[in-house]
């Protein structure tokens, strides 16, 4: 349906729809991007996929797990736990070091926060740190503790860049049970001596093919080398190779590998392409996109700072309810965006790739590569945000 509907909506004069792109196409912009082949975006969604979800043998109120933890799962709406949380909690509660191999938006946020939040109520001595790659994921995984932890008196902090690093070294004076954190902030804090990463006896680092990929890869293996020798190790990765791989070999012990990844992309993600020929501004093209049925909750990804800023102004003049989020953007700025996204107050919201790892958004009905990305792998992770829980997606990739 998705195939014929928008692949040939600039169907050229011989009725071919496979074009060359412009020569001159913005000027020789994309010249050092490698192009992938479009029939990477091509895949309709498996219809007994979408109607069958994993049922879980076990409930949350099966769980060795203390009763005000429990109350505060069920109130989050949760009683049965997904594929990765029923072969993780078990393990992470008998204090086993974890190697979790998952496609975003398997639930892998919960499953460690449930078990080494119960882990720190019993024993108040216990403190958690948890490296991810982005200000974003940090921010939402501190939302999420606070829901799952609420009346238990345990304190998190959240360490990013961005926002004022004083009210961070304050919070951290405390002696937090739980710190979040990127590795950036995380080791500017280190060598302020504000945070000493001996006295963390469980360690989490999400996200870890993403860290490789944006260049972290000597900040963590620097924060591996301060961790105490015994401690409670959780790595959790889309992918496990090359580099990452890497850091797997000096940080967990005898670990026990959980995976549930099937594929790169899932499966009730109905992926397209928007073939372009020049006849039509690419700006009207995504217009007339927007104002179709069912494009409710959209996220469109783009490479620049600068090209996002301005097709979301664009957008805002035509009418409708956008904003964008990149790297010119304050901290607090893309966090009040989000959370407007969230909430359903804008329909679209604009990215650069900052916001494609991690970030736990419900109902986005439509991912729109307005730019295609730069690898396959920025691919599976941007579409990820769709399709989630179990719910059907579509992700569309403009193609010149």
């Amino acid at each position: 349906m998705y195939r014929s509907r928008y692949r040939n909506h600039n169907r050229g004069r011989n009725g071919n729809n496979f074009y060359a792109p412009r020569a001159n196409f913005q000027r020789g912009i994309r010249k050092h991007v490698k192009k992938l082949d479009p029939n990477l975006f091509i895949r309709k969604a498996k219809e007994a996929n979408i109607q069958t979800e994993y049922v879980s043998s076990v409930q949350f109120a099966e769980y060795a797990i203390v009763d005000t933890l429990k109350r505060n799962i069920i109130d989050h709406g949760y009683s049965i736990p997904t594929a990765i949380q029923e072969k993780a909690i078990p393990q992470i509660l008998a204090g086993r070091d974890i190697i979790g191999i998952a496609n975003t938006g398997t639930g892998k946020t919960a499953a460690f926060l449930i078990s080494l939040i119960n882990k720190a109520y019993l024993d108040r001595s216990q403190r958690v740190l948890i490296v991810v790659p982005t200000r974003e994921l940090a921010v939402q995984i501190g939302e999420e503790f606070q829901i799952f932890a609420k009346g238990m008196g345990l304190e998190v902090v959240t360490t990013i860049g961005g926002v004022s690093i004083r009210s961070q070294t304050y919070g951290l004076r405390h002696r937090p049970h739980f710190v979040i954190g990127t590795p950036g902030r995380l080791k500017d804090l280190i060598e302020r001596r504000e945070l000493n990463l001996s006295l963390f006896q469980n360690v989490v680092l999400d996200e870890v093919d993403r860290m490789v990929d944006i260049g972290f890869i000597k900040d963590i293996k620097y924060l591996i080398s301060l961790l105490p020798k015994i401690r409670q190790s959780l790595f959790f990765s889309a992918t496990v190779d090359g580099k990452t791989r890497e850091i797997l070999q000096s940080f967990v012990t005898n670990p026990v590998t959980v995976s549930v990844k099937q594929q790169d992309t899932a499966e009730n993600i109905d992926q397209d392409i928007v073939r372009l020929t020049g006849n039509r501004p690419k700006i009207d093209v995504l217009h007339d996109l927007l104002i179709q049925p069912g494009f409710d909750k959209v996220l469109i990804f783009g490479r620049t700072k600068w090209g996002m800023e301005k097709l979301s102004k664009i957008l805002v003049e035509r009418g409708f309810r956008t904003a964008a989020i990149h790297g010119n953007k304050s901290q607090n700025q893309r966090q009040r965006v989000l959370q407007e996204f969230k909430n359903d107050r804008l329909q679209i919201l604009i990215a650069t790739d900052v916001a494609s790892r991690g970030l736990d958004i419900e109902n986005v009905t439509h991912v729109i590569n307005y730019d295609a990305p730069e690898s396959y792998d920025d691919y599976v992770h941007r579409i990820g945000r769709t399709g989630r829980a179990g719910k059907r997606g579509v992700a569309l990739t403009f193609v010149e």
